[in-house]
């Protein structure tokens, strides 16, 4: 797939799948208490959307192998769109149970899909960039989503927002309708188009394409090619024995390189992938889940405020992820970044426990929504660039699942603290989470890097 000439389509359908779900994030318990469900029962549909992410990362991974990017897109598109018609037509616990849980399933999909076609499509020197534009129309979304449904819920019934959002939904995946995929764009090229006009388009793409295989994707190839001139990366260390590329000058690979730290195995990556963003989600799913009776209960603040607080967040993830993208390609160092945005979102943390003050707070989140930014397009920048192409969905897939567990773990492990102290432990719990992430990933840094001398 061609993710130049796709990327705005698949911005426009992140913007829109994201939206819709910031949309019903401050409503759904508000609306499902209408049918006067048990706080029992709300708790259990509420953990059930989580459930299905864990669920859903590892078959999202075998749909996108199996049919292809633009096919799965759809399919979890209309799967979303389904639930959200679903909610605003239910009444029955059960139904919004089923229906919460394939949420969980779509929008995890969502997720793994969407990056996996960045990680297929782009190579070390953009997937970074590719991913901060995915990343800002995500917090376009964020922001409008908000203020949209809050509007409706003030002069409409709360059913009608979720018929908006299945709306937005129908419009993604006429969106993903248009996207072109690898034989598309073949076709195109024997209707006249050449491989020089794509070398116009982007003259570092020095290659050669190869025919097609069963999968649909084309394979590049430097083998007839000078060295392409890259900018240092991370990702070398890891590629350096991979024979679909050339060493660069000056560049040998690790095993045979005196004094080198030995490289991490394929297992050993899943596993600091997999632990930094179980911690990374974890952390994330206590701040949504306990910001805000934090504001109310400890900050005194009243619910516009701290709706302001998201959404200064959300403007500053829109603001920064392309320039966080850009520079995490030009750095190469991916993971110093990833360090670097979880430190931000422990700034932010930091800021609220220590003052109510609006401004000090608004502050605090727009540091932390540019560490949103810093690590999201670092970390799966990183893992496109590490992972081979044949196993990257479901490498992705199988990360994405096992941190959702983090989002059901943590914020029971949050709520018994709560019992036994008070708010203001959550989020000390919150701040080591943060911090374990920071030494994971500064522990795997130190693998990926060659020993000066």
């Amino acid at each position: 797939m061609d993710i130049r000439r796709n990327l705005p389509l698949l911005m426009t359908i992140c913007f829109l799948s994201q939206m819709g779900g910031f949309m019903i994030l401050p409503l759904f318990p508000l609306f499902i208490e209408e049918f006067g469900l048990s706080g029992w029962m709300m708790g259990v549909i509420f953990a059930l959307f989580y459930v299905g992410k864990v669920l859903g990362g590892i078959p999202a991974a075998a749909i996108y192998r199996k049919l292809g990017g633009k096919k799965a897109l759809i399919l979890m598109l209309l799967l979303l769109a389904v639930c959200m018609g679903g909610f605003a037509l239910s009444s029955a616990a059960v139904l919004f149970g089923l229906l919460r849980l394939l949420q969980g399933l779509a929008s995890t999909g969502l997720t793994v899909v969407v990056r996996s076609i960045i990680g297929d499509g782009g190579n070390v020197d953009n997937r970074g960039l590719y991913n901060g534009y995915v990343s800002s129309s995500e917090g376009g979304g964020m922001v409008l989503g908000p203020v949209i449904s809050g509007w409706l819920a003030l002069h409409w019934p709360l059913s009608v927002p979720f018929l908006l959002v299945t709306v937005c939904c129908l419009m993604a995946v006429v969106a993903a309708m248009g996207m072109k995929t690898t034989a598309q764009a073949r076709a195109n090229l024997k209707s006249g188009d050449t491989l020089s006009d794509h070398l116009l388009e982007d003259p570092s793409a020095v290659v050669k394409q190869e025919t097609l295989d069963n999968s649909g994707y084309s394979v590049l190839h430097t083998d007839d090619a000078p060295p392409l001139p890259s900018i240092p990366s991370d990702a070398l260390h890891t590629q350096a024995t991979d024979t679909s590329l050339t060493s660069l000058p000056n560049q040998v690979p690790e095993s045979t390189t005196t004094g080198a730290i030995p490289r991490l195995t394929r297992r050993q990556q899943l596993v600091g992938y997999g632990t930094v963003h179980f911690l990374e989600m974890s952390a994330y799913a206590v701040f949504l889940t306990y910001f805000a009776l934090y504001a109310a209960h400890i900050m005194q603040w009243d619910p516009f405020a701290t709706s302001l607080a998201f959404t200064v967040s959300g403007i500053s993830t829109l603001a920064a992820a392309p320039f966080v993208g850009y520079l995490s390609d030009r750095m190469g160092d991916r993971l110093l970044l990833c360090m670097l945005g979880m430190f931000l979102i422990g700034i932010e943390v930091v800021v609220f426990l220590n003052t109510s003050s609006h401004l000090w707070v608004y502050v605090g989140m727009l540091i932390g929504g540019v560490g949103g930014a810093c690590y999201m397009d670092s970390f799966f920048a990183h893992i496109g660039d590490h992972i081979p192409d044949e196993s990257r969905s479901s490498v992705i897939g199988k990360i994405v699942s096992a941190a959702e567990i983090g989002s059901i773990v943590s914020p029971l492990v949050a709520a018994l603290l709560m019992e036994v102290g008070s708010l203001y432990s959550v989020f000390v719990f919150n701040l080591v989470l943060i911090a374990a992430a920071i030494v994971v990933q500064a522990a795997m840094r130190s693998r990926f890097r060659l020993k000066e001398g």
